[in-house]
């Protein structure tokens, strides 16, 4: 509930902003600088749906794959760049998109501008938002199915909920990537 949220981080925000206790020690003083930082940065968390997810998640003991330490430091001993496991779904796309992206990336090189080449990646950036926009929609709709598994204690419902929104978050992060790519692309 955004509203409760939003209220409820005002009363706190009242309680322990800093000004609130500048003519204190400077140990009370310190203290509460941290406990108004550590609000700001819990209300940050909760009010971005992709990071209370995955805040939700880590404090399950699950780590989404793009923020995994081992795979981070695995890319970064070898010398290469992360791997990212592509939804089957998408390979095709990828596939094709990866091509369109090397194809603008030799036009720039030769200081060209394949108009064609342009649209089609237009196009694409344009339907990967679309689907990070589903992936957000199906990812607020996540959320309902964890909350009545929480309110009627449904571990299978939970575990099933909890499953799905590690996939979506994973689906989304490199949709995310590809995103990036045409933008680097046509900037």
């Amino acid at each position: 509930d955004t509203a409760a949220l939003e209220k409820a981080f005002y009363a706190q925000s009242r309680k322990l902003h800093p000004d609130r206790f500048a003519s204190r020690p400077l140990a009370e003083q310190e203290a509460a600088l941290a406990a108004s930082s550590q609000l700001n940065d819990a209300y940050r968390t909760l009010r971005d749906p992709v990071a209370r997810t995955e805040y939700l998640l880590a404090l399950e003991g699950i780590q989404l794959e793009e923020q995994s330490r081992a795979a981070t430091d695995a890319a970064r001993a070898s010398g290469t760049e992360k791997k990212q496991v592509a939804p089957p779904d998408l390979l095709e796309e990828a596939f094709e998109l990866n091509m369109q992206l090397e194809e603008m990336r030799m036009a720039k090189q030769m200081g060209d501008d394949d108009p064609q080449t342009r649209a089609d990646l237009e196009a694409a950036r344009t339907k990967f938002t679309a689907m990070l926009n589903d992936a957000q929609q199906q990812l607020e709709a996540l959320w309902s199915k964890w909350d009545a598994a929480e309110d009627t204690n449904d571990p299978a419902a939970r575990d099933s909920a909890k499953q799905s929104m590690v996939a979506l978050l994973n689906r989304r992060s490199y949709i995310r990537n590809l995103v990036r790519d045409v933008n680097a692309a046509l900037e």
